[in-house]
Parts: C-alpha cells; sequence; structure tokens
C-alpha cells in the first residue's frame, strides 16, 4: 500500500469522527477538534527522521504498554511524547481496524464529553 493510499485512509478515519478538520500545522497535515485542539498528525520523515508515521493522543499509560510490546512498530515522538502521545509507523504495515482504534482513542482523549458520546452513538 502507498504512502498516498495510506494517508487517505487516515484522513478518511479522523474526518469521519464528530466536528473534525484537517489542516496544516507545523507542515504536517493534522486533525483538529471543533478546529481548535489536535488529536492527530500524520509526519513524513518529520525533521528527516525517515518515519512515515501517526501520531496521536493515547489514553494515560497506553504509550509505555505499545512502545514496550513493539517498539519496532510504536514510539515515543518527539514534543508531544512527555503529554503520552504514540507514534504509530505506518511504513511497517497498516491495519484499517488497528488505526481505527488508535484514532478513535486519541479523539475520546481530547474532545468534548458529548462529541465524545456522539461519536459512540454513531458506532453503536
Amino acid at each position: 500500500m502507498t504512502k498516498k493510499r495510506i494517508f487517505e485512509a487516515v484522513r478518511e478515519i479522523g474526518l469521519s469522527l464528530p466536528e473534525t478538520s484537517e489542516r496544516p500545522s507545523h507542515g504536517e497535515p493534522t486533525f483538529f477538534i471543533q478546529g481548535k485542539r489536535s488529536f492527530a498528525t500524520v509526519w513524513d520523515s518529520h525533521h528527516g527522521d525517515g518515519r512515515f508515521a501517526l501520531i496521536c493522543a493515547a489514553p494515560s499509560g497506553m504509550q509505555s504498554t505499545l512502545v514496550e510490546a513493539d517498539p519496532g512498530r510504536f514510539f515515543v515522538p518527539a514534543y508531544v511524547g512527555h503529554r503520552g502521545w504514540i507514534g504509530v509507523r505506518l511504513d511497517r504495515g497498516f491495519d484499517r481496524d488497528e488505526i481505527v482504534g488508535i484514532l478513535e482513542d486519541a479523539y475520546a482523549e481530547v474532545a468534548p464529553a458529548r462529541l465524545v458520546e456522539a461519536a459512540a452513538r454513531r458506532e453503536g
């Protein structure tokens, strides 16, 4: 699967959540809730690191769990890692269901409760 197709899938998933939008931030496509708070971004060799990755908010403790379980795929991203965000290498395989879950978790960490509830009703 090409980077373009992977990014299109990530975009589709991210923008399917209530009141989300996309715009560049720090030179990378970033997903926002109500145009204000970011919950995910896609880095393509950000600052030359060679990674094609999804960077997003994560529930408390998830960062260390994922990085310890699969350090070749998950990492602590620069700038936002100290806030518990995770990096998911998209250049090491793409599992759509996994990315849906990761983005839904990221959204739930940042969105107001009423939007999280709306997203849950949409899934139900």
